[in-house]
């Protein structure tokens, strides 16, 4: 073999931030304060679902398990990317790296799949409420999160495996601040056509086949929309559906850029740009596009706190 005389490696290092070492610790104390917030805001939109029986409809159970789903994927990344920030080296082992990547593939997939079955929410919401209940009874929830969980799985289990079957035997500087797929790739002593085939048509399953859903959704839905007479009508259910539009068009609109490229035009300074946005501040403003200027939220958000100060008192 070719590579008999090289180390294997072991561990990488990330190198993102390396460039901008007088402005690590601003950035620290930055992204600190933002994944706090972050957490706190996903608290309280999670608590006030929970207990506010108002609440307690397949849309606010969607937006529930969205919260939970931006959490966990933050956790995966934000508090590593907060210590290395801090530390002299910036290291993964190689078997933290496949966690990593298969973890946070496994909570992106599934935010996405589980965007698809918000649209279909919200379709049928507007273009059958009369079966409302019917068609998006607990159990039918519950089964869309657990097909979005499953799809999710499976991507993050054949990328992961994929990536990491391949030899490395090179350089271990990781130009991003986690282990993603395009820089780890980047790092492979060898790989195929047919690997970078296999995560492009992935990526397109991932992406587009839940994009194509929510836009079949859409077009149904606006068709709704038009025939209600009144513009105040037409506004109002509108308006259940804007803050959905607004995170599928950021959410697809990163994912796409990132990895629905061949692997050649990969730019490590613009990817940890777009991937600082759709890990950090995307989840930050999310919350806030949801719930926090939501009225009925903000109401039943209102009721909750009265309970717990009373019962506090």
């Amino acid at each position: 073999m070719e590579w008999a005389n090289e180390t294997l490696v072991t561990e990488f290092v990330f190198l993102s931030f390396s460039s901008l070492a007088g402005l690590q610790r601003l950035l620290f104390a930055v992204f600190l304060l933002v994944y706090l917030f972050m957490l706190g805001t996903n608290a309280i939109i999670v608590s006030t679902i929970v207990l506010d029986r108002a609440l307690h409809t397949p849309m606010y159970f969607f937006l529930g398990v969205l919260s939970c789903s931006e959490t966990c994927y933050t956790f995966v990344i934000v508090p590593k990317m907060l210590v290395d920030l801090l530390a002299q080296k910036k290291s993964i082992s190689f078997l933290g790296c496949a966690i990593q990547m298969f973890s946070f593939l496994f909570l992106i997939c599934s935010h996405s799949f589980l965007l698809a079955a918000m649209g279909y929410d919200r379709y049928v919401a507007i273009c059958d409420p009369l079966r409302y209940t019917v068609l998006m009874g607990h159990g039918v929830c519950v089964g869309l999160v657990a097909a979005a969980c499953a799809c999710g799985f499976t991507v993050a289990q054949i990328i992961t495996s994929l990536v990491f079957h391949l030899p490395f035997h090179s350089s271990n500087q990781l130009h991003h601040f986690f282990c993603d797929i395009f820089p780890v790739l980047k790092l492979a002593s060898h790989y195929s056509y047919l690997s970078q085939l296999v995560v492009f048509v992935l990526g397109v399953f991932v992406l587009i086949i839940p994009l194509l859903l929510i836009l079949v959704s859409y077009i149904h839905i606006i068709s709704a929309i038009l025939k209600i007479p009144s513009f105040v009508g037409r506004y109002k259910t509108f308006s259940t559906c804007a803050s959905h539009l607004i995170v599928i068009t950021v959410h697809y609109g990163c994912a796409s850029f990132i990895y629905l490229r061949p692997k050649s035009n990969y730019s490590s300074s613009q990817d940890t740009l777009i991937s600082v946005s759709y890990t950090i501040l995307t989840p930050l403003f999310n919350p806030m596009i949801y719930s926090l200027r939501n009225k009925e939220f903000k109401s039943a958000l209102q009721r909750t706190m009265t309970q717990t100060s009373c019962l506090v008192n």
